[in-house]
C-alpha cells in the first residue's frame, strides 16, 4: 500500500496547524517562485498531482484554466478540498500518484507541489506525466531539495550551547528511502540528487526549461525559517516541457 500519512488523524491535525494549511498559497514561502514558472494557464487543461486541499486547483481556475483534475491519496485532504471548492470544472480523484490512470495527450499542464519526494520511482512518474501531456505541454513541480533530504534527520548540527553551526550533508549519492521525522510522525521520503531528476526528465522526453533552488527574498530573511534557507536550500523547483 502506498504511504498515506494524511489519513492518520494525528498527522492530519498537525498538518492543519501549518501556515500553508491556514493561509493557503500565501502561507507557502515558495509560492511566488513556483507560480512564476507556470506557463499561461488560459483555456488550459491542468492536472495537479498531490493536490491536498486544492489550493493550486482553485488558483489555476482563477487564471482561466479550462478545467482541473486534482489527484490525492488522502480522503481527509480531498474532503476538505471539496468543501472549499464551488466549481464544476474542478474534479478531485482519490488515488495514489503512482496508481492514477494517466490518460494519453489529455493535459496541457501538470503541476505537483511538494509531493514527489514521497514517490519511490520518479522516472516512472515522469513517463506517465509525459504520456498525459499534449505536445509542448508543461510539467512544473516542487520537491524538498536533495541537500535537505540526504540525511534523514533533516536538522542542523548544533554547538553545545544550541547554536546552529552547519547543515550536515552526507550520503548524497546514496539515493533511496529516508525515514524522516515530520510533524511528530515517522515519514518515508525518497532522496534523489539533482542530476537524477534532471536526467529522468530528459530521458523521458522533456526539454528542461527552468530550475530554482529558492534563494530567499530580502523580506523573507526576517522570518527565522527563511533566514536559515539562505544558508541551505529547502526546496527545488523545476519546469520542463514535452518536446515536439
Amino acid at each position: 500500500m502506498k504511504q498515506n500519512k494524511y489519513d492518520d488523524q494525528g498527522f492530519y491535525e498537525n498538518y492543519n496547524q501549518l501556515p500553508r494549511s491556514i493561509k493557503g498559497l500565501e502561507g507557502a514561502g515558495e509560492w511566488g517562485a513556483f507560480r512564476s514558472m507556470f506557463p499561461d494557464l488560459s483555456d488550459k487543461k491542468v492536472l495537479d498531482l498531490g493536490c491536498g486541499f486544492g489550493w493550486h486547483c482553485r488558483y489555476v481556475r482563477e487564471q482561466h484554466a479550462r478545467s482541473v483534475v486534482g489527484v490525492d491519496i488522502s480522503r481527509n485532504m480531498l474532503e476538505r478540498a471539496r468543501l472549499m471548492t464551488d466549481d464544476t470544472n474542478i474534479e478531485y480523484v482519490q488515488s495514489a500518484i503512482e496508481d492514477y490512470d494517466y490518460p494519453v495527450n489529455e493535459f496541457d499542464v501538470v503541476i505537483s507541489s511538494l509531493a514527489l519526494h514521497y514517490i519511490r520511482d520518479f522516472e516512472d512518474i515522469c513517463k506517465k506525466v509525459h504520456q498525459s501531456l499534449t505536445v509542448g505541454g508543461s510539467f512544473v513541480f516542487s520537491v524538498e531539495h536533495p541537500v535537505f533530504t540526504a540525511v534523514a534527520e533533516q536538522d542542523w548540527y548544533y554547538s553545545p550551547d544550541g547554536k546552529k553551526l552547519h547543515w550536515p550533508l552526507d550520503h548524497y549519492h546514496e539515493e533511496g528511502a529516508r525515514q524522516a521525522r515530520f510533524l511528530d510522525h515517522d515519514v518515508t521520503k525518497y532522496h534523489r540528487n539533482v542530476a537524477t531528476q534532471i536526467n529522468a526528465l530528459v530521458k523521458t522526453g522533456f526539454r528542461f526549461r527552468e530550475m530554482s533552488e529558492l534563494k530567499p527574498e530580502q523580506e523573507q530573511i526576517q522570518d527565522p525559517e527563511w533566514h536559515d534557507a539562505y544558508r541551505r536550500p529547502i526546496f527545488l523547483l523545476i519546469a520542463a516541457d514535452k518536446q515536439v
